[in-house]
């Protein structure tokens, strides 16, 4: 008599713009490069507020969610580095194809036949996902379940922001969410000055930067009393471009963190000159990860998070949609 299949619980998208949909199907089996795992949270990001309101657009149906904490339950027969009952984390890039040209120059993170978490295969809006083991992550004891999950991707790409600042000591926040609470705390401890930009007349946002250690917090149509070395913009707000290039000192940059941005308005070059540049950040690198996480062992970051229940994904999403969540939003199966 054979075995009951094992079963899962996921919230799925169908359609662009529509609401998540519970479903329940068969859990797959792990090919011998992957792992099964038992979701145990699932942090809720920007980017999947992207995928479910059709910003980006890929495979569909999908079950979105990137940043996953999740215990091994089985695994393929070529994988060495994990082991059954041992917790991991899964990120955003859940692929690569390993001999593009940009995977050849160690460049994965751009990689011309990528795979990705929550995007391109399914995610962690889920009792159970599949995922390929050479791109999870041990994750350090410190951290609970809920609070590891946001450094999958709100901390993994902040942290590549962070890099590409340079060795900026004033640096400017706009949007702080998920990715600016962790990444002020990282900069706090290696001594740089945080100047962080919210929504105008948003007090209680101000409040939580300054509880941080951020020097100063004010709108982001505000001019800060310092010029700065670096922004990074995480809201997906076009228009604080030309703003945070003109909070620049000269030579100074501005990194667009997020997937999808709403369309840069015109401004004059005189904001751009003086050497000032603009640059994206996209997806991330395995050797990111390594590094991100061997800082955690050393800088004392503590992740605010709002706990859902699984099935109340699309309360999630809608309220950071309307920017309700302080820190990050987490999903518990």
């Amino acid at each position: 008599m054979s075995a009951t299949p094992l079963t899962m619980r996921a919230m799925q998208l169908d359609r662009p713009g529509r609401p998540l949909r519970l479903t329940q199907r068969p859990v797959a089996s792990p090919n011998p490069e992957e792992l099964l795992v038992e979701v145990s949270a699932c942090g809720v990001c920007r980017t999947d507020l992207h995928v479910v309101d059709g910003d980006i657009t890929g495979k569909l149906p999908i079950v979105p969610g990137h940043e996953i904490v999740g215990r091994v339950i089985a695994m393929g027969g070529n994988v060495r580095q994990f082991a059954v009952g041992q917790r991991i984390g899964i990120p955003w890039l859940g692929h690569t194809c390993g001999h593009c040209l940009y995977c050849s120059l160690g460049e994965e993170n751009l990689c011309d036949d990528p795979q990705f978490t929550g995007f391109t295969r399914d995610g962690g809006f889920a009792s159970h996902v599949v995922a390929d083991a050479r791109y999870c992550y041990a994750i350090p004891d410190r951290f609970s379940d809920a609070e590891a999950a946001p450094l999958l991707c709100a901390g993994l790409i902040g942290y590549r922001s962070l890099r590409m600042a340079g060795g900026a000591q004033r640096i400017g926040f706009y949007g702080f969410g998920a990715a600016a609470h962790i990444l002020t705390q990282i900069a706090v401890w290696q001594k740089r000055e945080v100047y962080a930009f919210v929504k105008p007349g948003d007090q209680a946002g101000e409040h939580f930067a300054r509880s941080l250690g951020c020097v100063w917090a004010g709108g982001s149509d505000e001019t800060p009393p310092f010029e700065l070395d670096a922004a990074i913009i995480f809201a997906p707000v076009g228009e604080l471009v030309p703003l945070a290039l003109r909070a620049l000192r000269k030579g100074g940059r501005v990194i667009c963190a997020g997937i999808h941005m709403s369309d840069i308005p015109a401004f004059p070059y005189r904001d751009l000159w003086h050497e000032k540049c603009i640059r994206s950040v996209a997806n991330l690198t395995r050797r990111d990860g390594e590094e991100f996480f061997d800082l955690l062992t050393r800088a004392p970051v503590e992740s605010v998070v709002t706990i859902f229940p699984l099935e109340a994904a699309n309360e999630a999403l809608d309220q950071l949609r309307a920017g309700q969540i302080e820190g990050a939003a987490v999903l518990i199966p």
